[in-house]
């Protein structure tokens, strides 16, 4: 019995030994083809290095143009031009390496110009090697190309890129200017949709601060391309909307002697021996041309505010689109005049930019505007009597704030559906010193703000065209009257009745988009906390 259960254990043990040595010999097979696949390949590639490169001057890092020469037989093509040269012979385009990808034989790379993208694909054959697709898949991404292919039609479309049925077969490649091999961040992160609301979406976001850091990248995403486009939209339609009725564009000075506004929120300057300081608005020289006849005037450009604000609407330094206008009889002539603007500049970035709300809404949940036409018109009482309706106290003669300014904003659009409305009479004791007093009403004034979304856009009113009068609202505001001795002085000899307002553009463009701070809408912003780049 013992000696049948050794002859068993002993066949088990052999039976055990058996696997083991066939289990050993796999391995041993496969760890040997392994090498020998790896020795062929390194045989092959040190080969395809050490071989001829047919393709060598097809490609390389470009000298730095130093306009040596005009290359005038280049004839470079736009991205989005390219489907109208399918199987028509080769082009040349310059533009960003978006992504590239090498593998094997083949190379595939996105090139970026601004927001339109095409893929590219290079293939070893009789104009490629191996050699340029290895240097192809190496370029960094952000590099400047310049490519010569052949645009051809796709049967499938490619979902990734603008250009979506056509591809560049590429037979030359050259680097105009290479980015660094590491970037401080990625334009696919920078330009992730920002949806809180996909639980399973990629949370990969950049912030804010790494974002401004890095302005120039951060302004290449898509919605950034559009968002600045739009801005210039709105520039364009200020002008040309302005010009057909009739007003001069003028410019104003930025250093002045005395505070325009008044207060304590103005940057002061060394100027020689002496101070001044940066406008605080354009609103004194403004009403100097209009003493000067020219009846009607507008003017683009910076304002200074050294307002300790760190709030998603302030800024210290932004563009300012104003306007001036001598009236008749009453100011309202004025406040039409600027509410049919705003009404034809909507109109004219929901017609003519809609490819760039689209981009911007393809990151940012961008709701339509709406507004009515003729725009809807308040005053600052009923205004109030709304936000005591909805339990909020506030006084007769107390100015709106943050909070109220947004809670009126929804009431107003539950109510008459717009998103854009003007709030008129203001009270006279939080206006600045050149307003015009209601003559039915001391506690009121001929002034009015202007609202988006529920945000203040626009500050205007009557101004006082009388000297005397001008002189007696400026001492009651403290102001020393030898610094704005010109400015009063330009009323002695004869001013028109007149009105106007400032608007600040880059608050004009974020609440038209909805979007959510205003740093989104200032290429280069400025506040409390940020002086650079």
């Amino acid at each position: 019995m013992v000696e049948e259960k050794e002859n068993v254990a002993a066949s088990g043990q052999e039976t055990v030994s058996k696997k083991g040595a066939k289990k050993q010999a796999k391995a041993a097979k496969k760890a040997e083809q392994k090498a020998e696949n790896a020795a062929a390949n390194a045989a092959e590639n040190a080969a395809g290095e050490n071989a001829v490169d047919h393709a060598a001057s097809r490609y390389g890092v470009s000298e730095m143009i130093q306009s040596k020469d005009k290359r005038s037989e280049r004839e470079f093509l736009l991205v989005p031009e390219l489907s109208k040269h399918v199987d028509k012979g080769l082009v040349w385009v310059r533009g960003r390496v978006h992504t590239t990808r090498a593998k094997g034989k083949q190379c595939f790379l996105v090139l970026r110009q601004q927001s339109s993208t095409v893929q590219c694909i290079l293939a070893v054959g009789d104009v490629i090697s191996k050699q340029m697709i290895k240097f192809a898949g190496n370029i960094p991404k952000e590099s400047i190309i310049d490519i010569q292919a052949k645009p051809i039609g796709v049967p499938i479309k490619i979902e990734s890129c603008t250009e979506q049925f056509v591809e560049l077969c590429v037979e030359q490649l050259f680097v105009i200017s290479q980015a660094k091999p590491q970037l401080p961040l990625q334009i696919e992160d920078a330009a992730r949709p920002e949806n809180p609301d996909d639980a399973e979406g990629l949370n990969i976001r950049v912030n804010q601060d790494t974002r401004l850091d890095n302005r120039v990248l951060d302004l290449r995403t898509p919605a950034n391309q559009a968002i600045f486009r739009l801005e210039a939209g709105v520039c364009r339609l200020f002008r040309d909307i302005l010009t057909d009725k009739g007003f001069t564009e003028i410019h104003t000075p930025k250093i002045i002697s005395a505070a325009s506004e008044g207060g304590a929120n103005v940057f002061t300057v060394s100027y020689f021996k002496d101070s001044a300081y940066l406008a605080q608005s354009p609103q004194l020289y403004k009403q100097m041309a209009i003493a000067a006849d020219f009846d009607k005037v507008f003017t683009v450009g910076a304002v200074f505010r050294a307002e300790d604000s760190n709030t998603h609407r302030h800024l210290t330094e932004f563009v300012g689109l104003d306007l001036e206008m001598a009236f008749k009889y009453h100011y309202h002539e004025v406040l039409h005049t600027i509410g049919n603007t705003f009404t034809a500049i909507f109109k004219g970035l929901r017609d003519n930019y809609s490819r760039e709300i689209e981009a911007v809404g393809q990151q940012y949940k961008v709701d339509a505007f709406k507004f009515l036409e003729p725009p809807l018109i308040l005053q600052f009482s009923e205004g109030v009597a709304m936000l005591r309706e909805a339990g909020v106290e506030t006084g007769d003669e107390e100015d709106l704030s943050t909070p109220n300014e947004k809670l009126l904003g929804r009431l107003v659009k539950a109510k008459y559906d717009t998103d854009f409305y003007i709030l008129d009479k203001f009270p006279l004791a939080i206006r600045p010193f050149y307003t015009m007093p209601d003559p039915n009403n001391p506690i009121y004034s001929n002034s009015y703000d202007m609202f988006m979304r529920g945000e203040e856009i626009l500050s205007g009113a009557q101004r006082i065209h009388d000297p005397e009068y001008l002189m007696e609202r400026a001492k009651h505001h403290g102001i020393d009257t030898t610094k704005i001795a010109a400015y009063i002085e330009s009323f002695r000899y004869g001013c028109p009745p007149h009105a106007g307002g400032g608007i600040g553009m880059e608050r004009v463009v974020m609440l038209y988009l909805g979007l959510d701070n205003i740093r989104k809408t200032s290429m280069f912003p400025r506040d409390p906390k940020r002086l650079t780049p």
